[in-house]
């Protein structure tokens, strides 16, 4: 009977295994091959451990006690768990009810204010609207007073052949007239437009007539220096036909074709100053040294073909040969600089070899260029400018020299670019003239070069402590002792020595183009380099 009523309880126990998954235990009554007999066996392995039956009943029993009392809890814990579930799900709907009250009331609010704003700023659009027209119409009515006095004084311009100023005013008057484009159907504004027609008309064919006056002949349409190639090709096909028709009726010791194009040399060059005073403001730069080139080969055309024994003293002077110089600026250009330009990308604008010396011919007619050379001397100006901003932009984006101990003192590499330009220059300004011209580019090269030295070179030196200006060339020659001696790191160093490298070469170089110069330069009295 003990142990029946033991198997019973041992199967009671053996149905809680089923709890095993959940809650994990190594009792061997939770595993799920459980066998009571083996179990049985296990707590009994004698006849003589059966004595003690009703102890192990009696924990086995303990044991299910517990168990109910916790499966007891447990299930009364879940019934409260779902009351407290459903209190805190109706807490959650009246607070959302309280919420969607609270959107209303705000909602509400905001569509009061819209309405408020929308009320206030309908005043201020009407102001806007008003400050409006008014700007227009005061802006209208200076254009009329604009329009009515430039009227006036187009017309009074026009009757004193004032052009240069009416060019600026009739632009304006125009520009102001399309203004009033809408208003044509007042009469007053339509008078006023009339009347600018009526003035632009006059003028048209007033300065049609004084044209047709000034430049009564047929040639006057190449005058110009554009077309001043043609004037050379004129001479030359008429020098060819009048040796073919005429050449055999004079003696050839009279030389008359060469008698015929100094002439026409004469005239070209007195008819080259004047048309070039009158059009002074139309002379270009690109346009001034396509003429000379022009004129230049011409001449040397005619040194070719002619002796020029027809020239007479004091007409054209020989150019004496220069004695020989070391000076690199004045040598040859040779082929490798070719693609090297100094005004512009223009084939006209590229330096050339200088001029052959005994040319009896030269300046016979490009001496009407001189005086207006000043317009290479400003173009030069410009381009200097521009470099030199060019190299200290540079200088800023590269940074100084990389330190090396091999090249630490290396001249920097804008300094040659810069007496690269200088020959360029040069060499072609001694192509137009050794005289006033070439001392104008003497004063520009020396503006910039005190520039240079300025921005790149003393500019760059680097900041000590000592001296808030900055360190100076003349600093760094005077010897220091004690505390006055500045320390430099290796990067400063190898600059400051780069610098003052590049210092000495500009000082040579410059010292042995000074002197070419002095040579080159036929001064008249008082110029001086």
């Amino acid at each position: 009977i003990a142990l029946g009523k033991t198997s019973l309880i041992l199967v009671k126990l053996a149905e809680l295994t089923q709890l095993t998954p959940v809650f994990p235990s190594q009792d061997p009554l939770d595993r799920a091959d459980f066998n009571a007999v083996e179990y049985i066996n296990t707590l009994f392995p004698t006849e003589q451990s059966l004595a003690n039956i009703d102890e192990v009943v009696n924990k086995i029993r303990l044991k299910i006690r517990r168990l109910d009392d916790n499966i007891r809890t447990v299930v009364r814990g879940q019934t409260n768990v779902g009351q407290d579930g459903r209190q805190a799900l109706e807490e959650a709907q009246k607070a959302i009810q309280q919420l969607f009250g609270k959107i209303k009331d705000i909602k509400d609010k905001a569509e009061k204010s819209e309405q408020m704003v929308k009320e206030i700023t309908r005043d201020i659009k009407q102001l806007d609207h008003a400050k409006r027209h008014l700007t227009t119409s005061i802006t209208t009515l200076n254009h009329l007073h604009m329009l009515a006095g430039g009227v006036d004084s187009l017309e009074a311009m026009t009757r004193r052949r004032q052009y240069g100023e009416v060019a600026n005013l009739l632009q304006g008057v125009v520009n102001v007239l399309e203004h009033f484009s809408k208003y044509m159907g007042i009469p007053q504004i339509r008078q006023l437009s009339e009347r600018v027609k009526a003035a632009q008309n006059e003028l048209g064919q007033q300065i049609l007539a004084d044209f047709e006056e000034a430049f009564p002949s047929q040639g006057t349409k190449v005058a110009w220096l554009d077309k001043i190639d043609r004037r050379y090709a004129w001479i030359k096909r008429q020098l060819v036909d009048y040796e073919e028709k005429y050449g055999r009726m004079f003696p050839q010791e009279w030389c008359m074709t060469e008698r015929i194009a100094v002439e026409f040399c004469h005239v070209t060059r007195t008819e080259l100053a004047k048309i070039m005073r009158t059009r002074a403001k139309e002379i270009e730069v690109k346009l001034l040294l396509f003429a000379i080139q022009r004129t230049t080969n011409f001449e040397g055309l005619l040194a070719k073909r002619f002796s020029g024994c027809t020239l007479t003293d004091g007409t054209v002077k020989k150019t004496e040969v220069p004695p020989p110089s070391t000076n690199p600026f004045l040598e040859d250009e040779t082929g490798t600089e070719t693609d090297e330009i100094v005004i512009e990308k223009s084939d006209t604008d590229r330096p050339k070899k200088p001029k052959v010396p005994d040319n009896p011919f030269h300046g016979i007619v490009s001496k009407c260029f001189e005086p207006h050379l000043y317009v290479y001397i400003e173009s030069q100006d410009k381009n200097l400018g521009e470099l030199i901003d060019r190299f200290v932009a540079d200088f800023k984006a590269q940074g100084p020299p990389k330190p090396n101990v091999d090249e630490g003192g290396a001249v920097l590499p804008s300094c040659a670019d810069l007496f690269v330009y200088y020959k360029k220059c040069m060499v072609q300004c001694s192509q137009l003239s050794t005289g006033e011209p070439m001392i104008a580019l003497t004063t520009i090269f020396q503006k910039y070069l005190r520039e240079y030295a300025w921005k790149i070179l003393s500019g760059n030196l680097p900041k000590t402590t000592s001296s808030s200006g900055g360190l100076t060339i003349t600093s760094l020659l005077k010897e220091k002792e004690g505390s006055e001696v500045a320390k430099f790191t290796f990067e400063e160093l190898c600059l400051i020595c780069s610098i003052l490298s590049t210092a000495e070469y500009c000082l040579a170089t410059t010292q042995q183009c000074d002197l070419q110069q002095h040579t080159a330069v036929s001064a008249g009295p008082g110029c001086s380099l």
